[in-house]
């Protein structure tokens, strides 16, 4: 998940900034009693299951409206909440061939918002849409990359999605129903898939008869404890969620999955410059009809000071999925002894301080975030915290690399990111750099993605899209997904190392997770051994929620977002 609060692939910029509302209760004294209200500073990407691909908003649909085949439980412990469990399906999935093959059980008695029965032909049908590349757009596309299906001379599949119904012989035999049972069948192995149909919605299901193709992105047609009052969600305005009259908890997990505590949820979105930090604002405030409300927007560095007292008892702190980082362009930055004295000179501590110190982050010595199984301590990242110029212009003096280095660098504009990034210039010029900051705004990823950029040196932020390693280190250095003739896509230092992509290759073909962590931390040894990335920091989140809230609590299943599957109102 390349951006900065995004899940997998496509990017989202954070930020706590968005606009007031009128006001979400039902009038001056409080909320309805039973409804909870959740504030959304930023529009909504999509309201269908195959396109949606933003944390919070994966979080939430999962929950509320839409179910799989597998979900990741609403537990505050860690492993737990990052270890699938069944839910439309009976278990977890029975892998054959070296994980090449995958099948999935249906439970009896599931059934949509209408009552009619969700079968084994709604997860294919559902999982056939991804191929639509024309029609269904912004979703993940592993599905599409993955599946035993054959491609043509250009690489792309020869199936191309079920309203064209090309190549619709090959998807059939890649994945089948048998009865109540779907098989999954890829053509290589693919040992976490569980980990990757509960962290995505590629293979949720979706009744044919429903589909109205590119017009379906903002239908919902539910299979879980919600639905949405006149089935269309709206972008810019949001949804009102009301009980689902033919949802039977019977075929659910509620203690595990979802809870489904409100009578009524009101999706109120307000997107602009300013609404997250008006709607924490508020909810600091806790006026009365403010006080069943929640947001997604996190509470801003300026604000942090605020949350003592009475509020201090309705703010939750959270680590973050996110790691930021830079990437040297290893183009321009082809001698890596240069690359090493930027990594030693680079003051990490500096930069989280410049970005509201603790609450807010902390310094990394690995782009794998700690919550992903097989991090460890890095020794070429594992130095001074706060830099060694010094020895990094000594680094420089004895490789005869003349100074002073030029270093244009690219970075997500901001007013605090202005100055978290002037702390690092300062070390880096001290050590034999002439440093040119160059903040760029809105379009930064499709700008740093472009081979022929004028960059030395680029800030990213990734998360990974279920957690291993796999869904880190190939996506952001293997070059051979990534390169094209005009871009280095993902790849943004466009690195690449025949030792690294061997190793790639070598743990996807692994026939167990562990077996394929093994080999990815010594691939990601390579990566920092060549200084492919420099870590900068591991995010922190700070929410805030109102009074008669109950159950506010935040988990790696939610994506670190607020867990709506366990939030409740006061009677």
């Amino acid at each position: 998940m390349v951006g900065t609060w995004r899940r997998a692939g496509a990017l989202v910029v954070s930020t706590v900034l968005g606009a007031t509302l009128a006001g979400c209760g039902s009038d001056d004294s409080g909320a309805d009693a039973g409804t909870l209200t959740v504030l959304h500073h930023q529009p909504y990407e999509s309201a269908d299951p195959q396109r949606i691909y933003v944390g919070a908003q994966l979080a939430h649909f999962r929950r509320l409206v839409y179910r799989s085949l597998v979900a990741f439980p609403m537990s505050e412990d860690e492993v737990e909440a990052s270890t699938p469990v069944p839910d439309l399906a009976t278990d977890t999935g029975t892998s054959r061939r070296g994980g090449r093959e995958w099948s999935f059980t249906l439970k009896d008695g599931v059934t949509w918002e209408d009552g009619s029965e969700l079968t084994c032909e709604d997860v294919r049908y559902g999982t056939s849409r991804s191929f639509a590349t024309d029609v269904i757009t912004g979703g993940p596309t592993y599905m599409v990359n993955r599946l035993d299906v054959p491609r043509d001379r250009s690489g792309r599949p020869v199936y191309r999605g079920p309203y064209s119904g090309v190549g619709q012989r090959h998807f059939d035999r890649a994945v089948t129903c048998e009865d109540d049972t779907i098989t999954f069948r890829f053509a290589e192995p693919w040992v976490d898939f569980p980990l990757a149909v509960a962290a995505t919605m590629m293979v949720d299901p979706y009744r044919e008869s429903e589909d109205q193709g590119a017009r379906s992105q903002w239908r919902v047609f539910s299979n879980g404890p919600y639905r949405v009052e006149g089935g269309e969600w709206s972008r810019t305005e949001g949804a009102t969620l009301v009980r689902n009259e033919e949802y039977d908890s019977a075929t659910d997990s509620p203690e595990e999955l979802r809870r489904a505590l409100p009578d009524r949820i009101e999706m109120v979105v307000e997107a602009s410059e300013t609404a997250g930090e008006l709607f924490n604002e508020r909810l600091i405030e806790d006026a009365p009809a403010d006080r069943r409300s929640i947001t997604i927007a996190r509470v801003g560095p300026a604000q942090l000071p605020r949350l003592t007292g009475d509020v201090a008892r309705r703010y939750v702190r959270s680590p973050s999925p996110f790691t930021g980082f830079l990437v040297p362009n290893t183009e321009r930055l082809d001698d890596v002894a240069v690359r090493r004295a930027l990594a030693l000179a680079t003051d990490t501590e500096g930069w989280v301080t410049a970005l509201g110190g603790e609450r807010v982050a902390e310094p990394s010595e690995n782009l794998v975030n700690p919550s992903i199984p097989g991090w460890t301590e890095l020794d070429a990242f594992s130095g001074s915290n706060s830099g060694d110029p010094e020895t990094a212009r000594d680094m420089l003096r004895r490789a005869g690399v003349r100074t002073p280095v030029p270093l244009k660098v690219a970075y997500l504009g901001g007013p605090t990111t202005d100055k978290a990034m002037a702390a690092l210039k300062a070390g880096w010029d001290a050590a034999g750099f002439e440093t040119t900051l160059d903040p760029l705004g809105a379009t930064y990823y499709d700008v740093i993605s472009r081979r022929d950029d004028e960059y030395d040196l680029t800030w990213a932020g990734w998360a990974a899209d279920w957690p291993t390693m796999a869904a880190v280190l190939p996506p952001l250095f293997d070059s051979r997904p990534n390169f094209s003739p005009g871009s280095c896509g993902q790849n943004f230092g466009c690195y690449q190392s025949e030792e690294f992509e061997t190793l790639v290759d070598r743990a996807l073909a692994a026939t167990d997770v562990e077996e394929q962590t093994r080999i990815l931390q010594e691939a990601n040894e390579v990566l920092a051994r060549d200084v492919a990335y420099i870590p900068l920091e591991v995010s922190t989140t700070s929410w805030v929620h109102g009074s008669e809230v109950t159950g506010f609590t935040v988990t790696a299943a939610s994506n670190h977002f607020p867990e709506i599957g366990l939030i409740g109102v006061e009677d």
